[in-house]
């Protein structure tokens, strides 16, 4: 520990870490995380899940745990309930306390073992929800669209608030650190490990969307919400699922990702990087010399450490569950809600295999993680990417693996949901459009999910719709597909329904005219129309087997169910056809996977011709129509 960073903890001990996040910012730290508290103290200490301003949750068996010397007899005092238990060799001991109903009067909680006592103030009971995802749930209320709107607003001393610390295995880890953790992605500190009040300047980086979803969840329920953000940017589906459980998945697309890192690990030699890395210090330091440019002082030693190589990449399989879900194990909690994908649409159709084998195995392991099997999860499909879906590059924007990634999760949803799984939960989020990545239209989407959970969890199912229109039956025939829902579908806009497109045999997909089926006249001979039933045609479509809806990373697609609800019908379709596979004419059925750029490319040129062909034919029909 240099001598920086014992300055730091000096600091925060004696109380200087009450100033605001600004003024701490713009002091100098060193550009390396700063610990405050560590993971696991000497003597007697509790996980750093439980501190001053928590949450515990309602209703359920409390867990609290923590270390002190073996053999040291440890009390729990708290609600006016008490248990005693004694270290383990290992120094780990553990209580439970008895289920205690939602209470907003802050209360203590002491620890006490054989010569000290710990005392944790302003404890509240309520509902617990875990946060877990990648970037688009990290992404803070700060640089999202109105956020500056809901910062000012953002006074909820019931609403607590901790972001876990990014930590990573293969172990699995015990606790956390309480620390300012540096991010090389945006140049700074981010403050983690801590609970506290929501007040403005704290909301302002917590996630936007766990941000609305705990805020309307409290407002709606009265009853303190805390919420825990266990998300990190980049990470992928296997990241967040127990190693041990991935391994024991009979799923070729899952073993081999495995057999990628293994093999990755095994070529690892940790000497030559740091030759390496030592050649290309020399190198930096001679160029500088050169061009009489000054060398800050810590950059003037070369490298000595030696580093772990792919078992430490954030993205090795199980490496984010160790790190960030497996301190939070055992807790009681409500539920948790999760937004990812990005990161896994790289790897095309085996990727998109992989996670639809992975994702429903991840969500039992976090189930079991918190010691409920039926916990409520909440999934918000992939977002929005890249340049938006038109009619005049419709299926060239077909062409991209994201799609596959949100359909998966839908279909996770819709298995689960079909076997009558009551706390499983599912919003779309693709008709949030914006170009970048990150889209910044995230308020929506945590009022969609807040829904689903009051309504489920909170006894608004009367009052609130949070369920997407679903398919019921699925009919091709002649030219027309025939598409049946469980309720009333539409374009809120009331005008042309846009997302449907249609194929043959030869797997070349066109943009589908959706009309509602007629079924009858009234009293007066007007042609009556069932808006639960859609026909899709295409004139570039004689004789169609197959749909797909929404299929695109940024697409043109606008059903909804009907009455202002705000529930998109989600991204699905009817065929199995793998990515590189569509249309089928282009590459061979041996064509080894993952495909060349060089085949990537005569994809995208054979869908670019599709548009082409499309357009011409339709410009044809407007001319024709003008001359008649």
């Amino acid at each position: 520990m240099n001598n920086q960073i014992r300055q730091w903890i000096v600091l925060s001990i004696m109380g200087i870490m009450m100033i605001s996040a600004p003024q701490l910012l713009a002091q100098k730290m060193p550009r390396e995380d700063v610990i405050d508290v560590p993971a696991i103290g000497d003597g007697l200490c509790v996980s750093n899940l439980f501190q001053t301003n928590m949450v515990l949750q309602r209703d359920k068996p409390l867990h609290i745990w923590g270390w002190a010397e073996p053999g040291e007899e440890v009390t729990v005092s708290f609600a006016g309930e008490e248990a005693t238990t004694t270290a383990d060799k290992d120094r780990s001991w553990k209580v439970e306390l008895s289920a205690m109903p939602a209470n907003s009067t802050p209360q203590k909680m002491t620890v006490s073992g054989k010569n000290e006592t710990l005392v944790l103030n302003n404890l509240l009971i309520g509902d617990v929800w875990v946060l877990g995802g990648q970037s688009n749930m990290e992404f803070e209320l700060s640089k999202v669209e109105n956020g500056a709107l809901e910062m000012v607003s953002a006074n909820f001393p019931l609403i607590r608030i901790l972001s876990i610390p990014h930590d990573q295995g293969p172990e699995e880890k015990q606790s956390f650190a309480r620390l300012h953790q540096w991010s090389d992605w945006s140049s700074r500190h981010f403050r983690k490990g801590d609970w506290d009040v929501c007040t403005p300047e704290i909301a302002r980086e917590l996630s936007a969307i766990g941000y609305v979803f705990a805020r309307r969840i409290h407002m709606a329920s009265n009853v303190p919400i805390g919420v825990i953000d266990a998300s990190r940017g980049g990470t992928t589906v296997e990241t967040w699922t127990p190693i041990n459980l991935l391994r024991s998945l009979d799923s070729n697309a899952t073993k081999t990702k495995l057999a990628q890192f293994d093999t990755k690990v095994a070529e690892w030699n940790a000497q030559e990087d740091l030759e390496k890395r030592i050649e290309q210090h020399q190198k930096w330091l001679e160029k500088q010399r050169e061009e009489g440019k000054q060398i800050p002082a810590d950059r003037l030693e070369a490298p000595s450490d030696l580093r772990p190589g792919p078992i430490a990449d954030a993205n090795y399989p199980g490496n984010c569950y160790a790190g960030m879900i497996a301190p939070l194990a055992g807790l009681s909690v409500k539920g948790a809600i999760f937004h990812q994908g990005f990161n896994n649409a790289f790897d095309g159709s085996r990727g998109a295999e992989m996670y639809r084998d992975v994702f429903p195995e991840m969500i039992n392991a976090w189930r079991s993680a918190f010691n409920e099997p039926d916990m409520p999860f909440g999934i918000l499909s992939l977002c929005t990417a890249g340049d938006p879906q038109t009619r005049d590059n419709y299926c060239e924007m077909m062409f991209d693996a994201g799609v596959y990634i949100r359909a998966a999760q839908y279909e996770t949803f819709l298995d689960l949901f079909r076997a009558d799984d009551k706390h499983i939960g599912f919003v779309s989020t693709y008709d949030l459009r914006r170009r970048w990545y990150h889209p910044q239209l995230k308020l929506p989407a945590g009022e969609r999910i807040a829904r689903w959970a009051l309504a489920t969890q909170y006894g608004f199912e009367r009052q609130l719709q949070w369920k997407p229109p679903l398919l019921e039956g699925t009919e091709a025939s002649g030219n027309e597909v025939r598409l049946t829902f469980d309720t009333q579908v539409g374009d809120p806009e009331e005008g042309e329904i846009h997302g449907f497109a249609i194929a043959g045999k030869d797997r070349k997909f066109h943009p589908a005219k959706a009309m509602y089926a007629v079924k009858g006249q009234d009293d007066r001979g007007r042609t009556q129309y069932d808006k639960r039933q859609l026909i899709l045609t295409s004139p570039m479509v004689p004789e169609p087997t197959e749909f797909r809806y929404a299929w695109g990373r940024n697409p043109l697609a606008n059903l909804q169910a009907i009455g202002n609800l705000d529930l998109p019908f989600a991204t699905q379709r009817s065929d199995d056809w793998p990515l590189e596979s569509v249309p089928s004419s282009v590459l061979s059925d041996d064509t080894e996977l993952p495909i060349s750029r060089g085949d990537r490319g005569k994809i995208i040129q054979a869908l670019r011709e599709q548009d082409k062909l499309r357009r011409i034919e339709e410009a044809k029909t407007i001319l024709q129509s003008a001359q008649e």
